[in-house]
């Protein structure tokens, strides 16, 4: 693991040197909270977030609310939805691709307009809707991929709203966790506000959006007032939040993209920041030490290899596919990363509901490994050559050069041979959905980019099912089975609990046994964070709430 480097602390205290620079006058007793976040820059904040869930983490859920909300509120128990800006919800009996919501009321958008039906309406429209004025492509990857079977919404009263879905789905009020709803009153003035001179219709609304992004409206604790791109982004506390519980304490949130560990660890030793993600491993007890607190907890999330089914990769061989799996020792990699990882033996581990008992059981056996390379041809004297396309940074990546660095090593023993493609995060996150085939794959016959493991859909449906593949949703490796398909829609038109937990378990051990991944690690989401900051929740989620927390 990297030491924090002379050259790590002279950029932090540059970076420091921009934050005072830029900084707004504020009163002495305003609470501050810095965060030094591990994207390359500002996630986007026009409503739905790209920098994956790092974005939802930080410019999405303090400043919008969904129909569906995360409970965040406990350290003890996993996530589960709550209420949002929609109060229940219920499927039709007799047409099951129809669901109503009930809408809270009295709800207003942080530039005053009121949350309605109709606004439920055009949020849908913004990203599902070409034909709508304000219907902004460059929020169709990151949100339509999530919830893929969503087709329109209707305005049933000014507080119900009826959404419509291509098929069955039990997995909707899920999936809409992923759609922040934004004030289309606001977007309207931003509208207005282009020149006359822009004629185009699509060129007035990419830059009513623009405008939109810079001056964020949504429903949400937190208020947006200021982006320079790349730099920082700061949010003022909405104190006529709907949720008093939610109200928040402290004053201003100050977002600072910090993509490199060290940095990152320097800029907290040297109080330039109060809260970083993922700290340098090597560097946890010195943080400890200095009275920062350390906050972690096994989080539903995966970071893989995500392997190509295209033709002529290396990967077709399930045989390969066993023998990487078998060939890393987890436990080594854990103590590699300072103990900042739980060993991945699956998407889930045993116990959860959707586990069953895959037939093959993933664990380091370096000889089985090398027996059943040997098996599909090759040897010390005839390596395997495959290539990875990583990032250097990202949302959930933890530390993956690193990580990749050690894989690299460990699978040599297995008679591979393993090159690294490096990119930026957010390509590597695009070309998630782009698929193994595009260009952007850099040839690469695996991705590695880590997910969450929240819900059915994300957790396994969009890597495996035909349907998924690019550019729908994640399947990046064009993986296809027809027993698959069957499960998942079984798993899908099953709308109660213990049906659906059932299904899943099936399809979890079909997975497993297929070894579509090479399993490595579950985050634990480690963040250091000053002890001026109190009230800090560490749910088991990738999300965290910054509106319960207060400063000293």
């Amino acid at each position: 693991m990297r030491k924090i480097t002379r050259r790590a602390w002279l950029m932090a205290g540059a970076l420091f040197a921009g934050i005072a620079a830029a900084a707004h006058p504020a009163s002495a007793q305003e609470k501050v909270l810095r965060i030094g976040m591990t994207a390359a820059d500002i996630p986007r904040t026009l409503g739905q977030p790209d920098q994956g869930f790092e974005g939802n983490r930080f410019t999405g859920i303090p400043m919008y609310d969904a129909l569906v909300n995360w409970d965040l509120s406990s350290a003890d128990k996993p996530s589960v939805i709550i209420p949002g800006l929609a109060t229940e919800w219920r499927v039709d009996e007799a047409d099951k691709t129809k669901w109503r919501f009930t809408l809270r009321q009295g709800v207003k958008f942080h530039d005053g307009s009121p949350f309605n039906a109709a606004a439920v309406v055009w949020n849908v429209q913004k990203v599902l809707d070409q034909g709508a004025p304000h219907y902004d492509a460059s929020q169709v990857g990151v949100t339509v991929s999530r919830m893929p079977t969503l087709r329109s919404a209707r305005a049933v009263s000014d507080h119900e709203v009826e959404l419509v879905t291509s098929e069955p789905d039990s997995f909707l009020p899920i999936n809409l966790t992923n759609l922040f709803i934004v004030s289309p009153t606001h977007w309207a003035a931003k509208l207005a506000a282009v020149p006359a001179s822009v004629t185009d219709a699509r060129q007035r609304s990419n830059q009513a959006w623009a405008a939109f992004a810079a001056d964020p409206s949504g429903t949400g604790p937190f208020r947006g007032t200021r982006l320079v791109a790349r730099e920082r982004f700061e949010m003022v506390a909405n104190r006529e939040y709907w949720d008093p519980a939610r109200r928040p304490k402290i004053d201003r949130v100050v977002l600072l993209p910090i993509p490199e560990a060290n940095t990152r660890t320097a800029a907290l030793l040297g109080n330039q920041v109060d809260w970083i993600e993922a700290p340098a491993p090597d560097a946890v007890q010195q943080i400890t030490s200095r009275g920062f607190k350390l906050h972690q907890n096994e989080q539903p999330h995966v970071w893989p290899w995500q392997f190509s089914f295209t033709e002529g990769s290396p990967w077709l061989d399930r045989r390969v596919r066993h023998a990487a799996n078998l060939c890393v020792n987890r436990d080594e990699l854990k103590t590699l990363l300072n103990g900042l990882m739980a060993p991945a033996t699956g998407t889930v581990e045993p116990g959860h509901p959707w586990h069953g008992n895959p037939s093959f059981r993933i664990r380091t056996d370096v000889a089985e490994a090398q027996r059943l390379m040997r098996e599909a041809g090759y040897s010390p004297q005839k390596r395997l050559s495959v290539k990875v396309l990583t990032s250097a940074s990202g949302s959930g990546q933890m530390q993956p050069l690193p990580m990749n660095e050690f894989l690299q090593e460990a699978l040599r023993a297995c008679y591979f041979d393993v090159q690294l493609e490096v990119g930026e995060w957010n390509a590597v996150f695009t070309n998630w959905r782009e698929g193994a085939k595009h260009a952007n794959a850099r040839g690469a016959n695996a991705t590695n980019v880590t997910f969450a493991a929240m819900d059915p859909f994300f957790a396994m449906v969009r890597f495996v099912a035909t349907a998924a593949q690019p550019p729908v949703s994640n399947n990046w490796g064009y993986f296809s089975s027809s027993e698959f398909d069957e499960i998942i829609a079984r798993a899908r038109t099953t709308f109660d609990a213990a049906g659906r937990d059932a299904a899943l378990a099936q399809l979890h051990r079909r997975i497993v046994e297929e070894a579509p991944f090479l399993w490595v690690a579950h985050d634990v989401g480690p963040r250091a964070i000053s002890p001026r900051v109190t009230g800090v929740v560490q749910p088991r989620s990738w999300f965290i709430d910054i509106a319960t927390m207060a400063m000293n």
